[in-house]
């Protein structure tokens, strides 16, 4: 077999990732021309996705049949994620509060990652096995659904302008976001919603898991 010159090996790598690159500013152009229309978009995949899941619409062949301990587990590793995207939240407001747009991309792009895995993590837990419901005293078991209520509204609320914030972020150089008018407003009643949302959910957690007692509703 004929040996191929290194020249040609360096020019089809060459021109795959020009290829790739050229198909990363082209959706990017598309994202950044419409931005509304694919937020609304991503938004509505979502809520989709989600109450799909909790209808149980879906088949059941594509979650996995849970045992009790790994529904358990797979709430403490939730916990865990949830955690540490409330902790990349505040850390990338602080950076922006500092003028350190690079370090509050990265930080903000990770915790909207853990989000997303957060997501997976969640829809596994309650398409593959169930929920659990809160057992504890009267008035701490309507403290605990009043946070809970809350957690979740939050996080329902904050899908839009979360993907907005994204979607802007990965479209636009720093100097583009600064003359946004909206840009700023939007990404701090994003991350408060999301950081009282997720602070209610480990709180929840806490409460639900390890502190007063459960009961267990299958799916």
């Amino acid at each position: 077999m004929p040996e191929i010159p290194m020249e040609n090996i360096k020019f089809v790598c060459g021109f795959r990732k020009n290829r790739e690159v050229n198909i990363m500013q082209n959706v990017k152009q598309i994202l950044k021309g419409n931005l509304i229309a694919s937020t609304i978009i991503a938004s509505l995949l979502g809520y989709v996705i989600v109450i799909g899941t909790f209808l149980e619409i879906w088949p059941e062949s594509i979650f996995p049949d849970l045992t009790l301990w790994a529904i358990n587990r797979l709430a403490d590793v939730i916990a865990i994620v949830n955690l540490t995207a409330l902790c990349c939240i505040i850390i990338g407001w602080y950076f922006i509060m500092k003028g350190d747009i690079k370090r509050h991309n990265k930080f903000m792009l990770a915790s909207f990652g853990l989000i997303l895995l957060f997501l997976v993590l969640y829809l596994t837990k309650v398409g593959g096995g169930g929920t659990k419901e809160f057992i504890g005293p009267v008035l701490v078991r309507y403290s605990y659904l009043i946070m809970l209520a809350i957690h979740i509204g939050l996080s329902i609320a904050a899908v839009p302008l979360v993907i907005y914030q994204i979607i802007t972020g990965i479209t636009h150089t720093p100097t583009e976001l600064l003359r946004l008018k909206y840009h700023r407003k939007i990404g701090r009643i994003g991350a408060t919603a999301w950081i009282v949302s997720l602070s209610l959910g480990v709180i929840t957690y806490l409460m639900l898991n390890h502190i007063y007692e459960w009961r267990f509703i299958g799916g």
